[in-house]
């Protein structure tokens, strides 16, 4: 008879390094971090701004959303037991981190296949794309409720014994390592062919439009056409090559349990790394994002010079009523006759 008991709080071990080791990474994750936020929040303040830019730009809208609250789940906790050396996390914390972290990331997955099923119609289809409306909100709610569907799924574990995870934040195959019940072989085998059926899918709906968009491009006759439309899609490929190899190598596995530490570097790029960069590689290649955030400047600086501008006249004002307040007709000294 197992002695189960409950749960207020669970441990988490992170990664083996010394003191001044976690300090140095505290000071790598939080610009980051903080980047990671300023650089999604750009992009979305863009979209929302220009309204006629292309359905591209409204899933890349909603791909800053998921990697805000992608990152969000994770880093401030990470961050927090860095600075503080405090490790602890509750059980409600480690349930709400563990269940956030797959919604977005599953929604990220999915919308990261059908934004490079947009590119391909976007290239190989460039003359239908411009008379046929493409149902850009019905893909996106999709991919939203297919993400939802996925966690709607719980299981409550009974824990016992041990509550320390070894992991830096509350994945699922650390928590099974941690459940005193012998369902853990059955609960990873569903997992396993949930997140397999989810990720080969995606994944064999990348290969075939990534070889469709390749052989398009390479059916073009101009180099100039050529060089176009590869990098319409090059920064797009880039982050789907990423994304997908590092959860295939992570979740495609029967058991998790086993390869807890090999697991550790690969989420880290995951979860901080590849957030951190979807900004940098979707604008700096980008003619239209980067002309809509030099449009943004401009009226940015434009706003700024007619507030200074009206700061100066307020004082120069103020300045003139002093003075002439200050010597009125009436304290002038009577005339002599």
């Amino acid at each position: 008879m197992v002695n189960q008991t409950a749960m207020g709080e669970f441990v988490l071990l992170g990664f083996p390094l010394s003191r001044q080791g976690e300090l140095l990474f505290l000071v790598l994750l939080l610009p980051a971090f903080l980047l990671t936020l300023l650089g999604n929040l750009l992009i979305i303040s863009v979209v929302l701004s220009y309204c006629r830019l292309t359905p591209l730009y409204f899933f890349l809208c909603n791909l800053s959303i998921l990697d805000i609250l992608f990152t969000s789940v994770i880093s401030p906790k990470v961050l927090a037991n860095l600075a503080t050396g405090d490790k602890t996390i509750s059980f409600a914390g480690c349930t709400t981190q563990c269940y956030f972290y797959f919604f977005p990331g599953t929604v990220k997955f999915l919308l990261l296949t059908v934004m490079l099923c947009d590119r391909c119609a976007a290239i190989c289809y460039s003359l239908q794309c411009a008379t046929i409306a493409r149902p850009v909100c019905a893909v996106v709610v999709f991919s939203w409720v297919g993400g939802l569907l996925s966690v709607l799924f719980p299981s409550q574990l009974p824990f016992c014994g041990s509550n320390i995870i070894n992991h830096f934040f509350c994945d699922r195959g650390p928590l099974l390592a941690l459940a005193c019940t012998d369902d853990t072989i059955a609960i990873e085998l569903m997992d396993f062919m949930l997140l397999s059926t989810i990720i080969l899918c995606c994944t064999v709906l990348v290969a075939y439009f990534c070889t469709y968009i390749i052989l398009t491009i390479v059916c073009i006759p101009s180099s100039s056409g050529r060089k176009k439309a590869f990098n319409t899609c090059a920064s797009h490929l880039t982050i789907v090559v990423i994304s997908g190899g590092i959860t295939v190598f992570i979740y495609v596995t029967p058991s998790q349990k086993e390869y807890l530490e090999a697991n550790k570097i690969p989420l880290v790029l995951s979860s901080v790394v590849t957030p951190f960069l979807n900004p940098f590689v979707y604008t700096l290649r980008n003619d239209t994002v980067l002309g809509a955030f030099k449009d943004m400047w401009a009226r940015a600086q434009t706003v700024l010079e007619m507030r200074i501008m009206t700061m100066l006249r307020n004082k120069l004002s103020s300045y003139k009523d002093q003075w002439w307040g200050a010597s009125p007709s009436s304290s002038l000294p009577p005339c002599r006759q």
